[in-house]
């Protein structure tokens, strides 16, 4: 089975708006870091939407530092942050495992030129052919539970 040599990181940074599905990426080669999401959300920032900005990040270390914090105050960016070991309420992990599905699994690339093309193509497409397959991944139907006063004891 042909693999490839060494290792090359391609990183993707995304926000996902939950009602249009516009993604919005920050990619490089090299590491994400708090510097990534500022940029991240310089670009959310950048299109000038006039409805209150909530971005939902789980909680990795260059989200929650205060760097971050202060551009998301300065840009009037709301962040929540989700309970740990929780990715599933987030939409945007729902389209990086279809982004495995389409690209990675049992795919070989020759280089890392067609690696990162083939990521960047799935990721363009989001609004285009791929559009009715996210329609139905990227929905906001969550499993809610109530819980009894005595389920808690």
């Amino acid at each position: 089975m042909r693999a490839p040599s060494g290792r090359q990181r391609f990183n993707v940074l995304g926000a996902l708006n939950a009602v249009t599905h516009q993604l919005i990426t920050v990619t490089n080669e090299s590491y994400i870091n708090s510097g990534s999401v500022g940029q991240l959300l310089e670009k959310i920032a950048g299109l000038g939407l006039t409805t209150p900005i909530t971005v939902i990040m789980d909680n990795a270390r260059y989200q929650r530092c205060h760097y971050v914090l202060e551009i998301a105050a300065r840009l009037g960016i709301e962040i929540l942050f989700l309970p740990p070991y929780s990715p599933n309420l987030n939409l945007i992990e729902r389209l990086w495992k279809f982004v495995k599905k389409e690209c990675l699994y049992g795919e070989y690339y020759e280089n890392f030129q067609l690696f990162k093309g083939a990521i960047t193509r799935c990721l363009s497409e989001t609004s285009g052919c791929h559009k009715q397959a996210l329609s139905t991944l990227l929905t906001h139907n969550f499993q809610t539970f109530q819980l009894a006063i005595g389920d808690l004891a």
